[in-house]
C-alpha cells in the first residue's frame, strides 16, 4: 500500500499542470576552414564617400567618409523606379505630357503624346539614365515633379535612410537634394528585394515600344560587362556631384552591394570594393535537413515518446574565418499527448557574436495519441 502512495506522489506534480520547461542546449558547430583575408585593410579608393556591404547581413566590409552628405545625380533614379515599380499600374498606357518633354540631360528624346507603358518608361529611365522618362513618371504616378519627390521622401524615411531627401526623381543638382554613401547603399539593398526592379537593372539591352516605334535601350553601367557576378544597379554624374555608382554583384550566394559619390575612377574603384568584399564573405551551410534528431517523453501517450527533427536545411552567409558559430536548442522537456505529425514543438538557433543569425523548426515526425484509460488513477493503482 505504501508503494503505491508513493508512487501516486510521484506521479500527481505531472498531472497537475500542462506548463513545459524549454530545454536550452547549446552546442558548437564546426566553422573550421582555411586562412582568408577577413577585412579590407589597406584599400584605397578615388571617391570622396565609399561602402561595400554584405547585402543579407548588413555587413560593412569597407567605408570612406560613409555619412557625409553628397549630391547622388542619376543614382536618384533607383528610389524613382523603386517609387514607380511599387506604385504605379505597370501595364497603363502612359501619354508623356510636355512637361517630360526636352528634361536636360540623358534622354530617349520623347516627344508629347508618346505613348508608352510605364514599365517602358521605368526600363528606359534604368538602362539609359533617360531625365524625361524620369519625369514623365513622376506626373503620372503623383501629378507632379513635386508630389512625385514626396513620395519619394516618405519612402526614404520608410525603409530608414536618415541622411536622405530628394526634391526631384532625375537627380538634377539641387542643394536640397542629397543622400550618403550608406543611405545609398541601404536604399540599393532594398530596392534589388523587388524582382522586376533586379530584372530591370541586371540587364545590358532591351527594346521597348514607343507608339509602334521599336527603341532599343542600352545600360550605361559597365560593371554588368566589367566584373563576374554584376547584377546591378545605376551610374550618375553631373559637374557638380561628379561620377557616382551603385553597384551589386553576387557570387556562390553572397550578395554585395557597393556606392561611391564623387570618384573620378570609380570603375576601378568598385571593382577593388567587391573583390574585398567577395575576399571577406562566404555563404556556410550550418545544418542539414532531417539532420538533428530528438527524442522526447510523451506523457499521456501509450509509446511514452515521441520523435522530432528538423525538416530545413539553413545556410548562412557568414565572415570566413569566423569564430565558432553556437547552436541554441529549445525543446520542452517533455510534452502531453496528443501530438499531430507536423506540429512545430521547438527550434534550433544559430548565434554568432551573441546575435541570432538564422533558425529552423524542430518538427514531430510522427502521430502519438493520448491514451483515455476507462478507469481513474487511483482506481487503476489500487485495483
Amino acid at each position: 500500500m505504501l508503494n503505491k502512495i508513493a508512487a501516486v506522489l510521484l506521479i500527481l506534480p505531472l498531472c497537475i499542470s500542462d506548463v513545459v520547461a524549454p530545454i536550452y542546449a547549446t552546442d558548437v558547430v564546426d566553422v573550421t576552414g582555411e586562412a582568408h583575408v577577413t577585412s579590407a585593410d589597406g584599400l584605397s579608393v578615388s571617391a570622396e564617400s565609399a561602402i561595400v556591404l554584405e547585402a543579407t547581413t548588413g555587413d560593412v566590409v569597407f567605408e570612406k567618409d560613409a555619412d557625409t552628405r553628397r549630391p547622388m545625380a542619376s543614382t536618384t533614379k533607383i528610389m524613382t523606379a523603386i517609387t514607380a515599380l511599387e506604385a504605379g499600374d505597370l501595364d497603363k498606357k502612359v501619354s508623356v505630357p510636355a512637361e517630360a518633354v526636352g528634361v536636360e540631360g540623358s534622354s530617349v528624346y520623347l516627344e508629347k503624346g508618346d505613348s508608352l507603358s510605364l514599365y517602358d518608361l521605368v526600363w528606359a529611365l534604368m538602362l539609359e539614365s533617360a531625365n524625361d522618362a524620369a519625369a514623365a513618371i513622376a506626373i503620372e504616378v503623383a501629378g507632379s515633379i513635386e508630389a512625385f519627390a514626396e513620395l519619394m521622401n516618405e519612402k526614404a524615411a520608410e525603409i530608414g535612410l536618415c541622411d536622405t531627401h530628394f526634391t526631384n526623381p532625375h537627380g538634377l543638382d539641387n542643394e536640397d537634394h542629397y543622400t550618403t554613401a550608406r543611405d545609398l547603399a541601404h536604399l540599393a539593398v532594398y530596392a534589388l528585394k523587388n524582382e522586376q526592379f533586379a530584372e530591370i537593372v541586371s540587364t545590358y539591352r532591351k527594346t521597348v515600344d514607343i507608339d509602334g516605334e521599336t527603341r532599343y535601350l542600352l545600360n550605361h553601367n559597365k560593371m554588368l560587362k566589367l566584373y563576374d557576378g554584376a547584377i546591378g544597379v545605376k551610374t550618375g554624374y553631373t559637374k557638380r556631384s561628379g561620377r557616382c555608382l551603385v553597384s551589386a554583384a553576387e557570387r556562390d550566394g553572397v550578395r554585395l552591394v557597393a556606392v561611391t559619390l564623387n570618384a573620378p575612377d570609380d570603375w576601378r574603384d568598385h571593382t577593388a570594393m567587391l573583390d574585398a568584399g567577395f575576399e571577406c564573405f562566404e555563404r556556410r551551410e550550418l545544418i542539414r535537413e532531417g539532420e538533428s534528431v530528438f527524442i522526447v517523453p510523451c506523457i499521456g501517450s501509450e509509446k511514452g515518446e515521441v520523435l522530432l527533427s528538423n525538416h530545413d536545411a539553413l545556410s548562412a552567409v557568414v565572415r570566413k574565418n569566423t569564430p565558432d558559430i553556437t547552436r541554441r536548442i529549445e525543446l520542452p522537456r517533455y510534452m502531453w499527448a496528443p501530438v499531430e505529425e507536423g506540429d512545430v514543438v521547438g527550434r534550433i538557433v544559430f548565434v554568432q557574436h551573441g546575435v541570432d543569425i538564422g533558425e529552423v523548426p524542430i518538427f514531430a515526425d510522427e502521430t502519438v495519441e493520448r491514451v483515455v484509460y476507462k478507469k481513474g488513477l487511483l482506481e487503476r493503482l489500487f485495483g
